[in-house]
């Protein structure tokens, strides 16, 4: 990775204040900055009282994935997605699984990456025949600007767009989830908890505007898959994970996928074991009983199978990130008895 100085570039969505302050309105943090200072996730900052963006361009990974992988397992599956991240996050989950990236500015004060212009990430995605662009590994809302310029140029290129997210943005008129509407197709969105007591202890967040988030994105129209971590003695209580199951599929709807995914130390919480395996069947019980058709458990070995939620038929058999068979009719049906399949592309390209 080249490290040199960093090179700013003005934010967008953000007012001027007196004394040469500014308030970013990104995220739901709304910082208000100093002059000299930065915002929450360590890549805005205030110079001279105006808001700069510290990671435009500077790319600390890219690689091509699966779409699976994100996870999404209703857009376009089987498909590749051409993945980038900036450093930065404007949470600090003490579980972090990409710490050592999404924390670099906060905790090490360094701000690195490989130069690639929006222009340049298109043309590798098309290049590796990737359908799509995941903005991905840290949080993406933080490097906005970098994202906004990818997505539409992507769109022009009938590449969609879609953000792996913890979804703490705004979402009000002319803010963020509204200026990015017209190329976001889709968001796998980290509920981490469904209590705010949790998010404020241990991520630093809160609940209620990734509620709002969620609400927003499938009002526009994104297609939304809700991934939920569960740490054990942290988000594991079975009234909990009712609760985050019912909204789901109250809020968002019971063809939302939601996706239940083992813990495994890390980062500041090594002090407990993995999700047992019981903890897992448990919530996926619970997300059955609550109405939702869709229910993965990942990182588990073994087969993440989407089934017909009507007759039960065996759709899509996948092992791991790959796609073994996919029996998905024409017309994103289920080939036994004609019910719709949910999602986007379902039909393997």
């Amino acid at each position: 990775m080249k490290s040199k100085e960093v090179e700013r570039r003005e934010a967008m969505l953000y007012d001027k204040l007196d004394d040469e302050r500014v308030q970013c309105y990104l995220c739901a943090h709304r910082c208000r900055i100093a002059e000299a200072k930065r915002g929450v996730c360590y890549v805005r900052e205030n110079r001279d009282g105006t808001l700069y963006t510290l990671v435009y361009g500077r790319t600390v990974s890219q690689h091509v994935d699966p779409i699976e992988k994100k996870p999404l397992a209703h857009f376009y599956p089987g498909t590749r997605a051409y993945s980038i991240a900036t450093v930065g996050c404007n949470f600090r989950c003490e579980w972090c699984q990409n710490a050592s990236i999404s924390q670099m500015p906060r905790e090490r004060h360094f701000i690195m990456g490989e130069e690639a212009s929006p222009e340049e990430i298109v043309v590798a995605a098309k290049e590796t025949g990737c359908r799509s662009i995941a903005y991905t590994y840290t949080e993406p809302t933080i490097f906005f600007e970098y994202a906004y310029d990818t997505a539409k140029l992507a769109h022009q290129e009938d590449i969609a767009n879609v953000f792996v997210t913890n979804g703490f943005m705004t979402s009000g008129p002319g803010e963020m989830l509204d200026t990015f509407d017209p190329y976001l197709d889709a968001a796998n969105v980290d509920l981490k908890a469904f209590r705010d007591e949790t998010y404020r202890q241990f991520v630093g967040a809160r609940l209620q505007p990734v509620l709002d988030s969620l609400k927003k994105m499938k009002e526009l129209g994104v297609w939304l898959e809700v991934t939920t971590l569960i740490v054990p003695g942290i988000n594991d209580d079975e009234e909990e994970l009712r609760d985050a199951a019912q909204f789901v599929a109250d809020e968002l709807g019971p063809e939302t996928p939601w996706h239940i995914s083992r813990f495994y130390p890390g980062y500041q919480m090594t002090d407990r074991q993995p999700t047992p395996i019981t903890t897992l069947e448990r919530a996926l019980e619970i997300g059955k009983e609550e109405g939702l058709r869709y229910i993965y458990v990942g990182n588990i070995p073994g087969e993440a199978n989407t089934e017909c939620h009507d007759c039960g038929e065996l759709l899509i058999r996948r092992s791991g990130y790959r796609i073994l068979a996919n029996q998905i009719g024409s017309g994103g049906v289920c080939p036994n008895c004609g019910t719709p399949v949910a999602g986007v592309g379902m039909v393997r390209e």
